[in-house]
């Protein structure tokens, strides 16, 4: 078995098995010196052994990179999400329920790009060639110059791929690839694993900005192995209810802008169109004011959003309560009840309790805390709230109240939508509130006994 080289000549890093006093390549004299190798062991599968590779170039942190240029698609709602427009050589991955409008939002934003002058190619794994077709047919697509394909074969696509140098390419979706260097069938991890390397680094090294489309679970993160999140630049996932127009897309991770940033579209008859005012939109059936019913003013990604949680409280005919959430954190709302009991004296002992963001919005802000409490204690109490007034803020174990970030962007979210009122927590920084009267609590004891009187 041949030795690995354990000297290296320090004028032209030549590497050879034994030290003499002149470099065979470059001809100086009494440059070879004796290095340690890089790895214990002789070189394998799992040592590097005393083989050593090229030196890399290293730059400080006071070097001026540019910015890596980027292209809009003229969808405002998409553009915002990516953080600014697509990034060229980047990786993306989209997530969502099945039938969530992933393939549509892609196929719209695919015929954008086109338009926009990006050379676009569309490869689908699930559905043939016609079937995309008649989509694009439903959608007024057919005039934009997409390119479509039909293949699962993941070295056809990359020399198609090669061949024909795209700027934007789709892949729906990476469950669908298979390699044929990895004997497990589509889908299993590891040809999702290899799939995914294998489309970033094609992405990389050819300046190609390429979408994954991935499937969901039931928990609802995407199938596979969590590694390929952490192998693309940005992870985009597709939310929203079946039984609700509104369809949400948020940015969980983005190296080129803003994580949590969202972009808010609704489903018609002609494909997805994106909401100018989601606040308006989630608030545009509520009715009078109603027990249970609290308007929340939060912050989703850099923009203020205004939606309604409802709560609804009744006996329970079981040994155990029911408690059932939609939109929020269950564990979360657990959390609130304990304090509402504990902190407050409001007992929820022996009742059922349902909560519903309106809408099919998710909201993890813990800035809700405060309208949730609302929220339930008003259904509990069966007393309305004022229909003009938002509530925002988080409830500490202890039963104090935190002040939320950005108050007054969420104000003047409010104040555009006609609110004149504001339940808050007593603030120690102060700005323009937009002509919006505030009523800071200090304490959730103090909150429950001003809004809702004696317990």
């Amino acid at each position: 078995m041949a030795k690995d080289p354990t000297f290296i000549c320090s004028k032209c890093n030549a590497a050879t098995t034994k030290w003499s006093g002149r470099c065979d390549t470059c001809g100086e004299w009494n440059t070879i010196e004796e290095v340690k190798p890089l790895s214990s062991g002789p070189k394998s599968k799992k040592a590097m052994g005393g083989v050593r590779g090229k030196a890399i170039p290293l730059t400080d942190l006071a070097t001026e990179e540019q910015e890596p240029p980027r292209t809009l698609s003229g969808v405002d709602e998409l553009d915002r999400t990516l953080g600014g427009g697509l990034v060229k050589a980047s990786a993306l991955l989209v997530g969502g329920d099945p039938g969530i409008g992933k393939s549509t939002l892609l196929l719209q934003a695919a015929a954008r790009f086109a338009r926009n002058g990006l050379k676009v190619i569309y490869i689908s794994g699930e559905e043939s060639a016609s079937q995309v077709q008649m989509r694009a047919r439903r959608l007024g697509l057919t005039e934009s110059p997409v390119k479509l394909a039909s293949e699962t074969n993941l070295r056809d696509i990359l020399t198609t791929l090669e061949a024909e140098q795209p700027d934007f390419v789709i892949i729906d979706s990476i469950q669908t690839m298979w390699l044929d260097t990895v004997e497990a069938a589509p889908g299993s991890v590891s040809q999702v694993r290899s799939a995914a390397h294998e489309l970033t680094t094609f992405a990389k090294s050819r300046g190609i900005a390429i979408v994954m489309v991935g499937h969901v679970t039931k928990e609802g993160a995407i199938a596979g192995p969590r590694v390929v999140e952490h192998m693309v630049d940005t992870v985009l996932y597709f939310e929203g209810e079946r039984g609700h127009q509104f369809r949400i897309l948020r940015a969980v991770k983005n190296r080129f802008g803003p994580a949590d940033e969202i972009g808010v579209f609704e489903m018609t008859g002609k494909g997805l169109a994106e909401v100018k005012n989601p606040s308006a939109l989630f608030l545009s059936e509520r009715g009078d004011p109603a027990p249970g019913s609290v308007v929340f003013a939060g912050i989703e990604g850099s923009r203020p959003m205004l939606c309604e949680f409802q709560a609804l409280v009744s006996p329970s005919p079981h040994s155990q309560p029911r408690r059932t959430v939609v939109g929020w954190d269950g564990s979360r709302l657990a959390m609130i009840l304990a304090v509402l009991e504990s902190r407050a004296g409001v007992p929820f002992t022996g009742l059922d309790v349902y909560l519903n963001v309106a809408g099919g919005l998710r909201v993890s802000e813990p800035a809700a805390d405060l309208a949730v409490a609302a929220a339930l204690i008003s259904a509990r109490e069966d007393a309305a709230l004022p229909k003009e007034s938002v509530i925002f803020g988080e409830i500490s174990l202890s039963g104090g109240l935190r002040p939320a970030p950005q108050t007054e962007n969420r104000l003047k979210e409010a104040s555009k939508l006609g609110f004149t009122s504001a339940i808050t927590p007593v603030r120690t920084k102060r700005g323009g509130d937009g002509g919006v009267t505030l009523r800071e609590m200090p304490g959730l004891l103090a909150f429950v006994e001003q809004v809702f009187g004696a317990r």
